[in-house]
């Protein structure tokens, strides 16, 4: 999953975006009819490299976009954001959902559906290639997509790794 020195320890000086993904209205059958909950997942962050998804369940759909809201704050992850584009290729995969992202040049957009899109736009990439294959279970796409984002390496932590400058990341 996301390496753990990219966790954000506080949100208080944070200014955090919520964005809804997808709410399943789930129905409980009971011997005195249906009962019926909503469970909602939500995507936050702050549009410059912060972001997080969080799972609310709730009677009302008011109630469980907040629990949700509440929830994505607690796992927060930093992303190398490069140019409004993210730094290099990045596969990704959880239950059934398998994506890839694809850095792209200036202008390109945000070519990506669903669930991915709010996750790349609450991160606050600009300029990305995305593309998800199997499952299209939109819990499954925003936990590969935050597992892909949360391995990403910044230019510096390449250099710094390889011994280089980051000048020479970039020009080979």
């Amino acid at each position: 999953m996301a390496n753990k020195n990219n966790r954000v320890k506080s949100t208080n000086e944070l200014e955090l975006k919520d964005r809804l993904v997808a709410i399943n209205r789930v129905t409980k059958v009971t011997k005195g009819g249906r009962t019926f909950t909503f469970a909602a997942i939500v995507v936050v962050g702050n549009e410059n490299g912060i972001v997080g998804w969080g799972l609310g369940k709730a009677n009302e759909v008011t109630a469980a976009i907040a629990k949700g809201v509440e929830s994505a704050k607690k796992n927060l992850i930093k992303v190398p954001v490069h140019k409004g584009t993210i730094p290099h290729e990045q596969y990704a995969k959880f239950g059934g959902s398998r994506i890839i992202l694809k850095p792209a040049s200036a202008g390109t957009g945000v070519k990506a559906g669903g669930a991915m899109r709010a996750v790349l736009e609450s991160v606050g990439v600009t300029d990305v290639l995305a593309k998800s294959k199997g499952s299209s279970n939109p819990h499954n796409l925003v936990k590969a997509t935050i597992a892909a984002l949360g391995e990403m390496r910044s230019p510096a932590q390449v250099a710094q790794n390889r011994g280089i400058g980051v000048d020479k990341v970039f020009n080979g």
